[in-house]
């Protein structure tokens, strides 16, 4: 058994086969093709869009809300600092879980598989090293969100509810899907939500519209915590 086993290993190196880009010479060629430059401001489109909302939205935390802002009469804490942290934070949540769920677990799309369909070794692994960039900067985000989110312990005059906090998350969570979903989906076709379906942009309408009732959630709860207190 053993004795086979080395002479597999030895076989799919001399075949050069490994799903490595450091040791595959096929892989790294695939992946850093003629077009690989062309093509990367393309690829990356959807994360440049959601690194400018991630920057936008930690600066507005970050500001000194040293007022209260006076509603009716009544002196509320500014709910601003911790809605814009938490949407940070679930700007990179959301981005796991959907690389998580359909890319690794359910494996109904990958990052660019409309455009280069994994139905060989090479595919695949081209495809599985764009998803790692996909998880790369959710882990990023999430890190950053993380930072504001404990900051925040720090400062008075701020709203702390437990409602603002999930509001933002879950706008947060559905602005990543909803700018990926526009972006990849419907204007650079990089992939579907469900590559393998009869109407796979049934799949991506559908998507849109349920990230849309989230964002409107999200926002529900934030408006809600800024009033009542």
């Amino acid at each position: 058994m053993k004795k086979s086993s080395l002479s597999f290993a030895a076989m799919m190196l001399v075949q050069n086969t490994w799903a490595c880009v450091s040791c595959n010479t096929k892989l790294q060629e695939a992946i850093y093709d003629d077009s690989f430059l062309p093509n990367l401001v393309t690829m990356l489109s959807a994360f440049i869009v959601l690194g400018v909302i991630v920057f936008v939205f930690s600066y507005l935390s970050t500001k000194s809300y040293k007022l209260l802002t006076k509603k009716n009469g009544v002196l509320v804490p500014d709910p601003v600092p911790l809605s814009t942290a938490s949407i940070v934070t679930g700007i990179g949540l959301g981005g796991f879980v959907d690389g998580i769920v359909l890319h690794q677990m359910l494996q109904w799309h990958e990052m660019i598989s409309y455009r280069l369909p994994p139905a060989t070794l090479l595919n695949k692994s081209v495809n599985m090293f764009w998803d790692g960039i996909f998880h790369l900067f959710c882990f990023i985000v999430v890190l950053i969100g993380i930072i504001l989110l404990w900051k925040l312990q720090f400062r008075n005059h701020i709203n702390k509810s437990g409602k603002l906090l999930i509001g933002g998350i879950l706008s947060g969570w559905a602005l990543f899907n909803l700018v990926e979903g526009i972006i990849d989906h419907q204007l650079l076709k990089l992939h579907n939500v469900r590559e393998i379906s009869p109407n796979p942009e049934l799949w991506n309408i559908s998507f849109l519209v349920a990230f849309i009732v989230m964002l409107l959630i999200g926002i529900f709860l934030i408006r809600r915590s800024s009033h009542t207190l």
